[in-house]
């Protein structure tokens, strides 16, 4: 039992919670005040709100029984039992944020730009924060997280998808103008939650391919003073072993580690990925300050 509920466990189930007060607090407060849809079990959810004027907490708590149901399967016991807790949290605070006198603080009904933005960055940041700790808050989450588990597809852009199919269906109550407003709403919630969720830091990966590898890994040493990584390699046409020099940069690093291959090789063949996390020295600890060109 002390295996399984220890320190980072509560911290995680502490976060998850947290993510889920600042979902419901951005729906209870933005979205329903300036009549915004939502997508996924949220919004149909809030379109039994319109129509029969069922409470959101429970409906979203009764929504999500077959999909925790299907998340069982893929999920496993450990993320199913997340995303049990993500679930009874979100329906808590759909009930909280409810009785509390700050939703009606916040009138934005005049300006539906501002309300789409901010319900976008609140929702997005929520979101994040629960599926960066390995959790969901039930409904569509569970099969974001589905595909992200078994097909490898972010977990921001599956939840866009399902929500253009209920934001569809909530054009019967809400006007076009309002509908809009809501897509864009619901593509920064997306974006926002990937950063969360991925890190917001982002660095740049460099795979590097030259005859001259060891005076280019000598150079980056010398005058980027960034650690770097020989791969082995096997060329594809005459079979020939070779090395790759990989390394991992900020982004305004970049030009001048350009110009140090070029200097070097003009013929290198360097490709350029993005690295959505770095973590370990010169990216979250030990950090050293970068000089913005090549020491001469």
């Amino acid at each position: 039992m002390k295996r399984i509920i220890n320190k980072r466990t509560c911290f995680k189930l502490i976060m998850i919670a947290i993510g889920c007060a600042i979902y419901a607090l951005s729906l209870d407060m933005i979205s329903v005040p300036n009549r915004l849809a939502d997508g996924g079990i949220s919004g149909i959810a809030l379109l039994l709100r319109h129509f029969f004027n069922i409470n959101m907490g429970f409906s979203t708590l009764l929504l999500n029984i077959p999909l925790i149901i299907l998340g069982y399967r893929y999920l496993g016991k450990k993320l199913l039992a997340y995303t049990m807790w993500g679930t009874l949290s979100l329906s808590f605070f759909l009930w909280f944020w409810h009785l509390i006198p700050i939703i009606t603080q916040l009138n934005l009904e005049h300006d539906l730009f501002l309300s789409a933005a901010l319900a976008g960055l609140l929702s997005g940041f929520g979101l994040g924060l629960v599926f960066r700790y390995n959790g969901t808050s039930g409904g569509t989450d569970i099969i974001a997280r589905i595909f992200q588990l078994q097909y490898g597809i972010s977990s921001g852009k599956v939840l866009l998808s399902c929500d253009a199919i209920v934001l569809f269906i909530s054009l019967s109550y809400l006007d076009i103008k309002h509908m809009m407003y809501t897509l864009l709403a619901s593509f920064i919630l997306a974006r926002v939650m990937d950063t969360v969720q991925q890190g917001a830091y982002k660095a740049r990966g460099l795979l590097i391919i030259s005859d001259q590898y060891s005076k280019i890994g000598e150079m980056i040493d010398q005058k980027l003073d960034r650690g770097f990584t020989y791969l082995k390699a096997l060329g594809g046409y005459k079979e020939e072993e070779k090395r790759v020099v990989y390394l991992v940069v900020s982004p305004r690093e970049i030009p001048a580690v350009k110009q140090l291959i070029y200097d070097i090789d003009s013929n290198a063949f360097v490709t350029i990925i993005d690295v959505y996390e770095a973590l370990g020295e010169g990216f979250t600890y030990k950090q050293k300050k970068r000089p913005l060109f090549i020491k001469k």
